[in-house]
């Protein structure tokens, strides 16, 4: 088994959501996150797009959203990506 490259789009609840206190709540929820960049979407929101690396096993991505829609001033997590690394 081996690792996949998953790219996560995070959508904060409101713009007024301190987002490097969600960076860094991410951060411990999903500990293989290579990197988090900020994505404007329109009248001041901005979503988080991040980057982790995880196991390949079966059901694996299902488990990262569920993890990261349990954080305080999230709204939603989708999984845009996977690749293979």
């Amino acid at each position: 088994m081996g690792s996949v490259a998953v790219i996560v789009r995070v959508m904060p609840e409101s713009p007024e959501v301190d987002l490097e206190k969600l960076k860094s709540a991410l951060k411990q929820k999903l500990p293989g996150i290579q990197d988090i960049r900020e994505e404007p979407i329109g009248f001041g929101l901005k979503a988080l797009k991040l980057a982790a690396i995880v196991n390949d096993a079966g059901g694996e991505t299902d488990a990262i959203e569920e993890k990261l829609n349990t954080i305080p001033g999230v709204e939603r997590a989708e999984i845009i990506e996977v690749t293979l690394t």
